[in-house]
């Protein structure tokens, strides 16, 4: 059930109309009402999408509909605390949006009244904060007589975030649009991008991906290298374990002169997603960062690299230049579960050694709107 989920999720990066599926089925793994993917861009209206309905449910979920639709199309979301607090959190989990509120402000939150009023009660949230400035919220609520959310629930969520991060990238890209039959449709938005087959040939390739060969190579029988050989490792692994659900499929490629640090995103291209691109089993993106110094938030490193949320503010803090030692404090680990969590986010992130990785982090900066 989990792979196929983690397939329909996919799906729905390029073919909108399956948010709601796959929101289903992702609700009913996690005992929620519902679950809707939002998205939040300076400047334009809030778009999103709502699960369908529940078997078993009946016609409960009319209101609730109603209520979303209403959302989308008002500014009742600025007045909401429970929605600016989650915006300003940007939870690297999925957490317990009531735990973030006091009694009063949930009690007047005019959000939270109109759902009491439809029999919703616990909500719980991740927030994704994309390189190109969009916030992505998935909210998951229950209703008032299921009571609030058990942690078994929040972990199954958990497992299913990073494949949330990756299609929430798209998506967010693309509008929230049908997507085209072509990565041309990528280029138009500024997404270097190609398609592979499950054997590594590459199908196609848009220009801007194209005008990276200090990134990209070519590669024997048609395929496509990195030119960083540590970010080619696990670039090589991503491609031989597509179908496998724990493999990292986001990898960093530190910053060199005139080169701005990427991010390169693996998506396997699954059901209606793999028609749309023509037959191909992958979808290769960059995503440029700029270097800076100021230090990157936890939720966004979690969103980059595939971190777990202890191991994102392990590596935040690391980043803010503090010894191990400190940044286990910090994090309320002890120095031996530090090291192990430094290991493993080495190995999410190609790097070896803890300055090779401070430099990395310190460059994961959201690149400013123009």
């Amino acid at each position: 059930m989990f792979d196929d989920l983690t397939d329909r999720i996919y799906e729905a990066a390029f073919v909108p109309d399956l948010w709601a599926g796959a929101l289903e089925a992702a609700s009913e793994l996690s005992s929620s009402a519902d679950g809707a993917i939002f998205l939040f861009s300076d400047g334009s209206p809030v778009r999103g999408r709502l699960s369908d309905e529940l078997p078993g449910h009946g016609n409960s979920l009319e209101t609730v509909r109603s209520l979303f639709d209403e959302f989308i199309a008002g500014d009742s979301w600025k007045f909401s605390d429970a929605i600016q607090r989650m915006c300003s959190l940007q939870p690297a989990s999925f957490v317990q949006v009531e735990d973030f509120l006091t009694a009063d402000e949930l009690e007047h939150d005019p959000v939270r009244i109109q759902l009491r009023a439809a029999g919703i009660g616990a909500h719980i949230c991740s927030a994704v904060a994309m390189p190109s400035g969009e916030l992505v919220t998935f909210v998951f609520q229950r209703w008032t007589r299921d009571g609030t959310y058990d942690q078994t629930s929040i972990d199954r969520l958990d497992q299913l975030r990073p494949h949330f991060a990756r299609a929430g990238l798209v998506s967010a890209r693309l509008g929230m649009e049908q997507a085209k039959a072509s990565v041309s449709a990528l280029e138009a938005l500024g997404l270097p991008a190609a398609v592979m087959t499950a054997s590594g040939r590459v199908l196609t390739a848009n220009v801007l991906l194209e005008n990276m060969p200090s990134v990209f190579i070519a590669a024997a029988h048609g395929g496509m290298a990195l030119a960083d050989v540590s970010a080619n490792e696990l670039f090589r692994q991503a491609i031989t374990h597509n179908l496998h659900n724990r493999v990292v499929r986001s990898i960093p490629i530190p910053a060199r002169e005139g080169q701005p640090a990427l991010v390169i995103h693996l998506l396997p291209l699954r059901r209606a997603a793999h028609e749309i691109f023509s037959g191909a089993d992958i979808l290769v993106a960059a995503t440029a960062m700029s270097a800076s110094a100021p230090v990157p938030s936890p939720s966004l490193l979690a969103g980059l690299f595939d971190l777990t949320p202890a191991e994102a503010r392990l590596a935040a803090s690391l980043a803010q230049g503090r010894p191990l030692k400190e940044a286990a404090a910090s994090s309320n680990v002890t120095v031996k579960t530090s090291r192990t969590y430094l290991e493993r986010i080495f190995a999410k992130t190609g790097t070896r050694q803890q300055s090779q990785l401070v430099a990395l982090l310190k460059s994961a900066e959201l690149p400013s709107r123009g």
